[in-house]
């Protein structure tokens, strides 16, 4: 194993150091005003990471969403990775994952009736588009927009992974980060995503020093709530299931497609049932051929009562795929994830939001 991390490590250094010297000079371009950034007369919060992907981008934004969406008309801006559209999208009752990205789909099912969601690989675009077709926008939420530097944002939050933080990794393709550590100098706040739910004082020492923020910059640590499991298909037995209901006679199937399932796995596996896992890519289109698979694994359970469970990003991708198996419909749920963030020395994470909006709005 050693010998092969060794051997992995002298065939991607090289290109490791050159993808570094390219960011470094894209970087230099922004800073010294050769490339330009845009800024806009209103409230433009950027959710982004330095590493690629497995951070919780999309819990964090719809977070916000959730804080934001009843004291503002709201605007949420994705690039909509994955999908098979180019251009600018506005989300509507067309929508699905495959033409706007499964992840602003997943968003726009939960907040589309009082929130604008859009799509675009350009934000620049992107945003004046939106402020066209909604001119009462109060504030937008750009998500997965750090490295985006052609909009300067007037808050940019930085997440980095508590099991997996960005002074332990490496640049791209040695490690997951898209830009070195530096690139945090830019943000306005990071936040350090799924953490244990006590965390000893020495974990928030290793990560305030490791990190070394600046004074005016704010740290903050969250961690995944995770709610009832509910049932993907109106042909469920049950609406709702309880985990802890569950029993080692039972058995549970975990189906993935993210970028890093094992929080979701090692919170199925807190419970009594035992636990199989079926893992797949980030961003996964789920075919018929791996549904066979699912199915497969499902039948070779052994238990009372068998069931699968999968995440909310993946849910919306199943139930619009028509091949899914309906013999497996009765048995697979979805766990809704939340997000819970600690105040800090300043005081709430809502409150340090809602402060900078009321700096920074405008009346429209």
């Amino acid at each position: 194993m050693a010998r092969n991390k060794i051997i992995e490590s002298l065939l991607f250094y090289p290109a490791s150091v050159l993808y570094g010297l390219g960011v470094n000079i894209r970087n230099y371009l922004f800073s010294c005003g050769i490339l330009k950034s845009q800024t806009f007369d209103i409230p433009v919060i950027s959710v982004g990471n330095l590493a690629a992907g497995g951070t919780g981008k999309t819990p964090h934004t719809e977070m916000i969403i959730q804080l934001l969406k009843s004291k503002y008309t709201v605007g949420v801006l994705s690039r909509g990775y994955g999908r098979k559209t180019k251009g600018f999208r506005l989300l509507d009752s067309t929508a699905t994952p495959q033409n706007c990205g499964d992840e602003p789909y997943q968003m726009y099912l939960k907040y589309g009736s009082s929130v604008t969601f859009a799509v675009c690989e350009k934000r620049t675009e992107g945003i004046k588009r939106m402020r066209e077709e909604n001119p009462k926008l109060q504030v937008i939420v750009l998500d997965d927009a750090f490295q985006h530097q052609y909009v300067k944002p007037s808050l940019s939050i930085v997440l980095t992974e508590f099991n997996r933080p960005v002074f332990y990794d490496k640049l791209l393709p040695l490690g997951r980060l898209r830009e070195p550590i530096s690139g945090l100098n830019r943000c306005d706040a990071v936040i350090v995503t799924k953490c244990p739910q006590n965390l000893k004082p020495i974990e928030y020492r290793i990560f305030i020093n490791k990190l070394n923020l600046f004074p005016y910059q704010k740290l903050f640590f969250s961690h995944l709530v995770y709610g009832t499991p509910k049932a993907l298909f109106p042909t469920s037995t049950y609406g709702y299931i309880s985990l802890d209901g569950l029993s080692d006679r039972d058995a549970i199937l975990s189906v993935t497609g993210i970028a890093n399932p094992r929080p979701f796995v090692i919170y199925l596996r807190k419970h009594q049932a035992p636990v199989k896992v079926k893992t797949f890519g980030d961003h996964h289109n789920f075919t018929a051929s791996d549904f066979e698979i699912i199915k497969d694994k499902f039948n070779s359970l052994q238990g009372e009562h068998k069931y699968i469970f999968t995440t909310e990003k993946d849910a919306v991708k199943i139930i619009n795929n028509p091949h899914f198996p309906a013999e497996l419909k009765p048995y697979i749920f979805y766990i809704p994830i939340n997000v819970s963030i600690e105040d800090n020395e300043d005081g709430s994470f809502a409150d340090y939001i809602i402060k900078h909006i009321a700096q920074n709005k405008v009346n429209n």
